[in-house]
């Protein structure tokens, strides 16, 4: 009788669906639907649900927030189609129901995420952040651990400095598809792990890297600091220099070996940092959309280096990364007076 009721409710939303403006799916059509990159993910229900367990690539926005309409609007444009899920499919009904009347193209998931899980369909802990390119294509960025991050971009997968362990709920042969592009900007335990770009890499996937660590592989495409380079998907890739100026620091991250890295995707222009304090050439990065920065003396940066570089660099957004245990809840009260947007994620 109760999965009788379950079916009639699924009717009944579907028949809802058709007569405002969004598209009610299965989970293995929703499956297909984000599986090409080309909409953005958004899971509606509380920022706690999100975080026992998403959907691979969904960023979150909870449909109980006083201002949701405000902060989906603020987040997503109209032209990016959006496919939405809650935990059973009545949060998410309602929300594209009021997302498409106000000019979103919306699928929605029926069964929600217990429909997903049930089936076995992966699920992921990563804090997700999804931004735009010039022209409304999704780039989501999957904040692993400290300097690993996961990014999508139409259906292409690039993995940088992909590292197994640092506290990581799960690994990379349980979690993630084989890699398109793997960025690896040094050498050093914490970036560069022989095991998890072996798991990640297949005969199709392109590794980048420095001189060093394609030494130490026996292969790899080689980039040194202002080398460019085209990526498969009209990405363009920069590898910058990062590097130690400090007195007793210098040994950890020479001038001229390792890399930071910008991508292109579209007119977003995302800068990787990789290990640095903030050296005189980042005065040199030009229209940065969103900046990883390093926070972690000796090793990177002091709080005080930070707020200097996102000063210079003058992002849209900012998410430090790599601070291990440093204090770094005074950043955006320290970047109050530029207008940079402070993202405080998980990226010990």
């Amino acid at each position: 009788m109760k999965t009788i009721k379950i079916m009639s409710l699924f009717s009944l939303l579907g028949l809802f669906a058709c007569g405002s403006g969004y598209k009610d799916v299965n989970t293995e059509e929703f499956a297909k639907t984000i599986a090409g990159g080309a909409v953005a993910v958004v899971d509606v229900r509380t920022p706690d649900e999100y975080a026992a367990g998403h959907l691979p690539g969904a960023s979150n926005c909870d449909w109980f927030s006083a201002d949701f309409m405000e902060i989906m609007s603020a987040a997503y444009p109209k032209e990016t189609p959006l496919a939405i899920y809650c935990r059973s499919g009545r949060r998410s009904a309602a929300a594209a129901a009021k997302l498409s009347k106000a000019g979103y193209t919306v699928t929605n998931m029926l069964g929600g995420f217990l429909a997903w899980t049930d089936e076995g369909r992966p699920v992921t802990q990563y804090d997700v952040e999804t931004f735009f390119s010039d022209s409304g294509k999704p780039v989501t960025v999957t904040l692993i651990k400290h300097g690993t991050l996961a990014l999508s971009y139409k259906g292409l997968s690039i993995h940088v400095d992909p590292v197994i362990g640092l506290g990581k709920p799960t690994d990379y042969a349980q979690e993630f598809h084989k890699a398109d592009v793997i960025l690896v900007t040094h050498e050093h335990w914490d970036h560069f792990d022989k095991e998890a770009i072996g798991t990640l890499t297949n005969e199709k996937t392109l590794l980048v890297t420095n001189a060093a660590c394609a030494g130490m592989l026996g292969y790899g495409t080689v980039m040194a600091n202002g080398d460019a380079i085209d990526l498969p998907g009209d990405i363009h890739l920069e590898a910058v220099p990062a590097y130690n100026y400090t007195e007793g620091h210098t040994q950890f991250h020479p001038k001229g070996r390792d890399n930071g890295f910008i991508l292109t995707m579209d007119g977003l222009r995302i800068y990787i940092a990789g290990d640095t304090e903030d050296i005189p050439e980042m005065a040199n990065l030009k229209d940065i959309d969103i900046a990883f920065l390093p926070v972690n003396q000796p090793y990177t940066m002091t709080v005080e280096q930070c707020v200097n570089a996102a000063k210079v660099i003058k992002p849209t957004v900012l998410i430090p990364y790599h601070f291990s245990q440093t204090d770094i809840s005074e950043l955006p009260e320290r970047l109050s007076s530029i207008s940079v947007k402070v993202l405080l994620k998980n990226m010990q």
